[in-house]
């Protein structure tokens, strides 16, 4: 049994900015009771914020652990008044993972790094080097809390693997997962780990994915729901009938075709 049933944005309001984007025009009684559902539409369509809006709701952990008290959240906080969800298990437990959260986050682990590394500079060698690094791991809270939360530090890993070790330290209880454009630092192949990996999550666990993408690959995903977002709606689509999917197939079947007219 999923999470949400539906999910509904109530205004008629077309403007402006966040309500003048097509995914919060259309967001009209979207039925998102499927295990899987995908967003999937051109860039600045609106998929993200009104994936964002959802997590904001349900106050789902994300990335560095904050709040969504910062400005990237604003659109989404902007929605929360119209937003209307329909439950079937009201259980606000998972993970909500943007794409674009993770170099911020490795960025902003470095900065509090180097801050306390300038910091305790001036120690020089009136302490041991090892009491000094002691000192700089139990300051470093950022550090500590992603140790905490995924095993290990994340740059030891490529960007890629990284991002699947999250999946891996975060997808592991049932739950509602939002995944924002999971597949940007992925490979072919690492997409087809994904994959395997949401469903081998959903043969022993009640959980429900709701994920935006530009993925044909992803959104091959077996019996999922596809909303596929334009400028004029958004619809329930099949694989073959969505424009990411044709438009990638023609160019693999003749790139030729493509290329000669750039």
């Amino acid at each position: 049994m999923p999470y949400l049933s539906t999910l509904h944005i109530n205004k008629e309001r077309k403007h402006p900015y966040p309500f003048d984007i097509p995914a919060i025009k259309y967001a009209k009684n979207l039925d998102v009771s499927n295990r899987v559902t995908f967003l999937v539409g051109e860039n600045g369509s609106g998929k993200s914020t009104l994936l964002e809006a959802i997590a904001c709701r349900l106050q789902l952990p994300h990335m560095d652990g904050s709040s969504y008290a910062k400005n990237s959240f604003d659109a989404a906080k902007t929605l929360l008044p119209f937003l209307e969800l329909t439950w079937q298990i009201e259980r606000s437990v998972g993970f909500f993972f943007r794409a674009e959260d993770f170099g911020d986050y490795l960025n902003s682990i470095h900065r509090v790094g180097t801050t306390i590394e300038n910091q305790m500079g001036d120690l020089g060698d009136d302490v041991p080097k090892y009491i000094i690094d002691q000192m700089k791991e139990s300051a470093n809270y950022q550090l500590k809390q992603m140790r905490t939360n995924y095993g290990q530090e994340l740059n030891a890993f490529s960007h890629g693997e990284a991002y699947l070790h999250i999946m891996n330290e975060m997808i592991n209880t049932r739950g509602i997962y939002l995944l924002d454009e999971p597949e940007a630092a992925l490979s072919p192949a690492k997409q087809l780990t994904l994959i395997a990996f949401i469903k081998n999550h959903l043969k022993t666990h009640n959980s429900q994915f709701i994920i935006a993408t530009h993925s044909p690959m992803l959104l091959a995903f077996p019996k999922a729901t596809i909303f596929e977002i334009t400028e004029n709606n958004m619809e329930k689509k099949e694989l073959e009938e969505t424009e990411h999917f044709n438009i990638t197939k023609s160019f693999l079947n003749n790139p030729e075709a493509y290329l000669r007219h750039l």
